[in-house]
This record gives structure tokens, sequence and C-alpha cells, in this order.
């Protein structure tokens, strides 16, 4: 009869296509289980590449809220931020960008926290016929190219050259310096071949690709100290979750993991 529900189909729906169905609708009726996953967007200085994949899976773990997370230069994403990039969390490798885009009314007011001190170190490879760890500066004189982060919107790319200059050397070597847009394209650099020595961040050494090279910490006198800052992003759409992340990196378990990488945590 036309305009009647013919439940006679239903009987022939295969069992398992029925229990789906039951499933669903009870999903709708009862609980939000369709609700789309809570996820944090964040922007992280290309030091962290190492660091921040176990602490967003950690947090992830705990919480259930996904981080996914984008690297690159700390100067670059200042500028994107400031162009409306659609972002929840700013990890800066250099502590002005955060300020500045919280008295700009970019960020949250009182939201940034420093999650930890940078460090530098001279990198080559095991192949290398000099040693960094003994020989230091004096490794530079031997070498074609040595790379570095762009100074220009790179905070690591800043702390190299002050480096080099208050070691007196900058003038003599500047020839040399290959010049990476992030501190993680400098690594790469030297990984490559394309250039036989860097000044990387100490976080990126331990990566699988780096971890057997030679390498020196450069004295921390020599250049300013790195203040990491993060900070949350008036541009999020998930606050709360965002500053539990932010809690989460600086007082949390993603305290250890930043240490186990390098980044020393702030004075107190």
């Amino acid at each position: 009869m036309r305009g009647v529900y013919d439940t006679r189909g239903m009987s022939r729906l295969p069992i398992l296509a029925r229990v789906f169905f039951a499933a669903l609708a009870a999903c709708w009726l009862l609980s939000p289980c369709l609700a789309q996953k809570k996820q944090l967007r964040v922007a992280a200085a290309a030091d962290l590449q190492t660091a921040m994949p176990e602490i967003a899976g950690a947090f992830e773990a705990q919480t259930g809220v996904k981080v996914d997370v984008v690297y690159g230069s700390s100067g670059n994403f200042f500028a994107q931020i400031q162009n409306g990039a659609p972002l929840d969390v700013f990890f800066s490798a250099d502590g002005e960008y955060p300020r500045k885009l919280e008295e700009s009314g970019f960020a949250e007011p009182h939201s940034a926290a420093i999650y930890g001190i940078g460090s530098i170190v001279l990198w080559m490879p095991t192949s290398a016929g000099c040693n960094p760890d003994v020989d230091g500066w004096k490794c530079l004189w031997s070498v074609k190219k040595i790379a570095i982060a762009n100074p220009v919107h790179a905070p690591y790319g800043r702390a190299a050259v002050a480096a080099l200059q208050k070691a007196g050397i900058y003038e003599q070597l500047k020839a040399k310096l290959v010049i990476g847009e992030n501190i993680s394209q400098a690594a790469q650099f030297v990984q490559s071949g394309n250039a036989q020595a860097g000044i990387l961040a100490y976080s990126l050494t331990r990566s699988a690709a780096l971890i057997g090279g030679k390498q020196w910490a450069i004295p921390k006198d020599l250049y300013p100290p790195i203040e990491q800052t993060v900070i949350v992003l008036k541009s999020s759409k998930e606050k709360a979750a965002a500053q539990e992340f932010v809690k989460f990196v600086t007082q949390g378990p993603g305290r250890a993991v930043l240490e186990k990488f390098g980044f020393q945590p702030p004075a107190k």
C-alpha cells in the first residue's frame, strides 16, 4: 500500500547492517560519539621537531585532544599570525615574538610562558677530520661551508652570528656561511654534505640522523640566552584545551621531555 512504511524490507537486511543502524541511532540519541574530536593547531619553532612529537602524543593519550603541529622559523610564524593564520598555540624560539603578539592583541593576555632555554652547538659529521669537542672554533678554518639558520628571522641564526662575532672570527668566516630558512634546514645542509659544519640547536642533534656526529657545546657566554616562549593565540577556537596543553608542556609531563632534548628550565 502506498504511504505505508514496509517493514518487510528491513528483515531482509543482513544482520550486521541492522546492528550497525541500531548502534548509529543509539549514538545520535544517547551520546556525542559522532562529535568531532577536539584538535589543536600548533605552530612550533623548528628546533622542537625532536621533542614535540613525543609531547603531542603524550598529551593526546592523556586528554583525547589531537595536536597538529607545523614547524618553521619563529619570525615567519610571527608574520603569519599577524596576517590571520588560524592557530591555537605558538611555540617561539624567541621570547620577543610572543610579547609583541600579546601587546598588539593577537594573543591571550598573560598566557605567555617560557618553556625552555635553548643552546647551540658546533656540529660536524663523524667523517670530519677535525673534532670540534677538542679543537672548537679551529675546525671551521678547514671547511668550505658552515650552515646556520637565517639570522633575520630565526633566533638560532642570530645566536650563531653573535657567537662568531664575540669569538672575533665572524668577518673571517662569513663568506663560508650557508643560510637555512630555519634551524632544521641548516641541519639538513650538514646532514646532506652541502655544508661540512653547522652551528645548530642542541635539540636537533638528538635526532636519529645527527646523534652520531661530532659536536662542541658553544659557551653560553658567547650568545644571548635563547628564552623560548609559548603563548595562546586570540584566534584559538579551543582556548581551554590550548591553555591545558601549555600547562602540560611547561609544568607537566612535557617538561621532562624538553629536558631530555636539552631545553633547560627557566630560572625561578
